[in-house]
């Protein structure tokens, strides 16, 4: 069964927000009054949501301040001026601009991951890994942390998943480890170390003095803090304390995807001066994404994120297969086995809900039709046709009477649920001709033709 989540990063401040700004752009025109009861009611919003008291007072003061401006309450759409005036101030909030990684003039760049434990810290060394290595570097994973039961076998069966060497020296001095995963480094002409810390159930002072020795030891390019999203202020606190001993350069918020208010996103920046680098949205190995400010804020006031969405498209679906799929839609060779392998490459991308939501007005619109896009419906629809011979998902008009009963055993579903995806699938095909016949006339040939799911 696929795991999806029913909550998305920020849905419930996102909620107000919107509802606020719909008020604002309901009106011709709008007087500082307006301005000041929206801006309390934000106020209000963020504080629910987590956010820092301190955070929240300046804030909402530089909207304030900007918004009762003459150029955006004399101008033609001042509720709209207002929003931009949000968004631009809440991208400032979490960082302006995407902060990369330091990378080292002279190989190899050493990145040391901390925390506490349970905020997912080995899982995020073997994640950080898999986007280095896609994007052409060599890193290997260092196992540091040798007090969690398990910690050390756990890191090795990560790196084994994402093909990326782990460096141990099984129960050794973190320090002595530390230095020798160096040494590993050059030998093996590894120009990225990432090393494994250990963590503690709360800050002390045994834990930051290893830290130190270890960061006195390998001089790390980059100190990067991995906490959960979803413990909201005590995300901001534990940052502070991290950043005093240690320097943090970043962090790393896990657990986005879960029920978090976001408060930690909306604080972190502004109260530890230290960017959010890396955002986890699930558990799989390739649910780590880089924390884009702009984006993000984009996203919490409904506004989409079709950057996101098109780079995700261009990372997961093949556009060979995508230009020679266009093709047989045109000529009317689309058939259920390639509706099944296109199907495949969209939920390769992530839950569906998720990606809808990264389209501008889509995301709202979609909270009254959340069975739409239940995604065990594609589960059943994925049963039905390769339940079906290869002969049947090629020519759909061979399924007779008996094969369709089979088919409705072998995929756990109803005879009726096989007629009603071969009759929506025929619609589908027509419909998808017709969109592919349009973009041809216009010009605008290759790429993924657009997909209607059946159901």
């Amino acid at each position: 069964m696929l795991k999806r989540s029913d909550t998305v990063a920020f849905e419930g401040l996102s909620d107000r927000l919107q509802d606020i700004f719909k008020k604002l752009r309901g009106k011709g025109k709008i007087g500082e009054e307006d301005v000041k009861t929206a801006m309390r009611e934000v106020r209000l919003a963020l504080l629910e949501a987590d956010v820092n008291f301190k955070v929240v007072k300046d804030f909402v003061e530089r909207v304030r301040q900007r918004a009762v401006g003459q150029e955006v309450l004399q101008s033609l759409t001042p509720g709209q001026q207002i929003i931009k005036v949000v968004h631009d101030e809440m991208t400032a909030l979490m960082g302006g601009s995407e902060s990369k990684l330091n990378l080292a003039a002279k190989p190899p760049s050493i990145y040391m991951l901390v925390g506490l434990q349970g905020a997912g810290k080995t899982t995020t060394v073997a994640k950080l890994g898999r986007n280095l290595l896609k994007q052409g570097r060599r890193p290997v994973l260092v196992a540091g942390d040798i007090y969690r039961p398990a910690a050390i076998k756990q890191l090795q069966v990560l790196g084994e998943q994402v093909g990326i060497p782990v460096f141990s020296m099984g129960q050794s001095n973190p320090v002595d480890i530390a230095r020798a995963s160096l040494e590993y480094a050059h030998s093996q002409n590894r120009d990225i170390v990432i090393l494994d810390t250990a963590g503690r159930l709360h800050i002390n002072e045994e834990l930051m003095d290893e830290l130190k020795q270890i960061k006195s030891a390998i001089n790390p390019h980059e100190i990067l803090l991995v906490v959960d999203a979803m413990t909201g202020q005590d995300a901001v606190n534990v940052a502070e304390s991290f950043n005093r001993d240690l320097g943090l350069t970043g962090v790393i918020l896990t657990k986005l995807d879960g029920d978090t208010r976001g408060g930690a996103a909306l604080s972190v920046k502004a109260v530890t001066g230290c960017p959010i680098k890396y955002v986890g949205m699930g558990e799989k190995l390739d649910a780590l994404e880089t924390f884009f400010p702009d984006r993000m804020a984009s996203r919490i006031l409904g506004m989409g994120d079709i950057l996101s969405l098109v780079e995700k498209a261009q990372a997961n679906i093949d556009q060979e297969k995508a230009r020679e799929m266009e093709r047989k839609i045109r000529k009317q060779e689309f058939t259920l086995e390639d509706f099944l392998e296109q199907m495949q490459q969209v939920r390769s991308m992530g839950p569906l809900d998720e990606l809808l939501g990264m389209i501008p007005g889509i995301g709202k619109q979609m909270k009254g039709f959340k069975g739409e896009f239940d995604e065990r419906e594609i589960l059943r629809i994925e049963a039905i046709i390769k339940s079906m011979t290869l002969q049947e998902r090629r020519d759909t008009s061979i399924i007779n009477g008996s094969r369709k009963k089979r088919i409705a055993r072998g995929s756990g579903t109803k005879v009726q649920e096989v007629n009603r995806l071969l009759k929506q699938f025929e619609e589908s095909r027509k419909l998808m001709k017709q969109f592919a016949d349009l973009g041809g006339k216009k010009g605008k040939r290759g790429g993924m033709p657009p997909i209607r799911f059946p159901f």
